[in-house]
């Protein structure tokens, strides 16, 4: 096991080294910023990566605090399902109920790796290819229907 200030400074590593790998990858290269992230233009929508102990996450989530704004997204979001999963031949996973460990629920369309653990070194390999490929396969297909998703 890692102390509190080992497992941050695993952390902070790793998520450097995800920046410098996504640096060098040629599909990548020339965009002004590397991922939209927080910045999706969509209110109570971003797009997020997460690396734990079970595997990778590529995430897209509605984080709306009002539980009818997050659900009528949410619904918007499944009218262009077929859009958002045409990159992703094993689809995506939906789930409109999701609760983070703080409590907060949020609805959150997702596509994961399991098996790898981000506490193993040897690992990290697979968690950037994954999480960066299917990033960009993910923003793309979101940023083509983020102007219809906007009030």
């Amino acid at each position: 096991m890692y102390s509190k200030d080992e497992l941050r400074k695993l952390k902070t590593e790793f998520w450097e080294s995800f920046a410098a790998y996504c640096e060098v990858q040629p599909y990548l290269r020339r965009r002004r910023k590397m991922w939209v992230l927080y910045n999706t233009k969509v209110k109570g929508v971003e797009l997020k990566f997460d690396a734990t102990r079970n595997g990778a996450f590529v995430i897209l989530e509605v984080n709306h605090k009002q539980e009818d704004q997050r659900l009528e997204m949410y619904e918007k979001l499944t009218w262009y399902k077929e859009y958002l999963e045409k990159d992703f031949p094993e689809g995506l996973i939906w789930d409109m109920c999701f609760v983070r460990e703080t409590g907060q629920q949020v609805a959150r369309i997702y596509v994961e790796k399991g098996g790898i653990d981000f506490h193993r070194r040897e690992d990290w390999g697979e968690f950037f290819s994954f999480m960066a490929r299917q990033m960009y396969l993910l923003e793309r297909n979101f940023m083509k229907i983020a102007e219809y998703l906007r009030e």
